[in-house]
C-alpha cells in the first residue's frame, strides 16, 4: 500500500527483571507501610485523590530516601537507556536521570484522571500489585484534538489507529512513555488494591 507511518507514539513495555519477585515483596512491604506513616501523604490524598493514597505530593523522591526504591531505580535505568535507543533520542552526552518516585495506591473505585507529567522526558510506572480484573494505563491518541471532522475508527481497528489505547497493568512489568503522553487509569473494580509506582526521568 502506498501509504506511510510517521510520527509514531512509542510505548515500552517489559518485565523488569526475570527474578523480580523477591524485590517486588519488598516494594510491596514498604508502599504499605509508607502509606500507613505518610500522614501528610494521606491527609493531601483526601483531596487530591479521593479513595486512595499517592506520595505524589509528600512522599516524591523515594529513590532517594529508600535502599529499596534505589535498587528500583537502577533496574530501571537500563529500560529507560533501552527506550531512549529505540526512539533514537540524541542525548548530547548528557543522560536521563530519575528525578521523581512516588507510590500510587488504588482501592476499589478509585481513578487516576487524564494528565501528563510536564518538564520530564520519559515518564514510567511499575507495576508492584495488580489483582485479577484491576485497571490498566489508559493512553490518549495526542493527535486527537486536532481531529476536527475526522471519522470514528472501526470497533476492531489496530492499536495504532485508536483514538484511545490500555495497557493491562501486570505486577513486575515496566510501563515506559514520554512524558508529554496524556494518560489515566479508569476506575479500579478490584475488591484488592492495585499498588503502582510512578516516577519521571529527566534529560539531565
Amino acid at each position: 500500500m502506498p501509504v506511510r507511518k510517521l510520527f509514531a507514539t512509542e510505548i515500552y513495555s517489559a518485565p523488569l527483571q526475570r527474578d523480580w519477585q523477591p524485590l517486588n515483596r519488598r516494594l510491596l512491604q514498604e508502599c504499605l507501610q509508607l502509606q500507613h506513616d505518610d500522614v501528610g501523604g494521606r491527609r493531601w490524598s483526601k483531596k487530591g485523590y479521593p479513595g486512595g493514597y499517592t506520595s505524589y505530593n509528600s512522599l516524591y523522591r523515594l529513590q532517594q530516601i529508600s535502599p529499596t526504591f534505589a535498587r528500583l531505580e537502577h533496574r530501571l535505568n537500563r529500560h529507560v537507556a533501552a527506550y531512549a535507543r529505540a526512539l533514537e533520542m540524541d542525548l548530547d552526552d548528557r543522560k536521563l536521570a530519575m528525578t521523581d518516585c512516588w507510590i500510587n495506591i488504588m482501592p476499589r473505585g478509585v481513578v487516576h484522571g487524564l494528565h501528563l507529567h510536564p518538564l520530564s522526558a520519559v515518564s514510567g510506572t511499575y507495576y508492584v500489585r495488580t489483582p485479577r480484573g484491576c485497571a490498566g494505563l489508559k493512553f490518549e491518541d495526542p493527535r486527537l484534538a486536532h481531529f476536527m471532522a475526522a471519522p470514528p475508527r472501526l470497533p476492531d481497528a489496530r492499536p495504532e489507529h485508536r483514538t484511545w489505547v490500555t495497557l493491562p497493568a501486570q505486577a513486575g512489568r515496566v510501563v515506559l512513555f514520554e512524558s508529554w503522553l496524556r494518560h489515566e487509569v479508569p476506575p479500579n473494580p478490584s475488591a484488592t488494591a492495585r499498588i503502582s509506582i510512578s516516577f519521571n526521568y529527566h534529560w539531565s
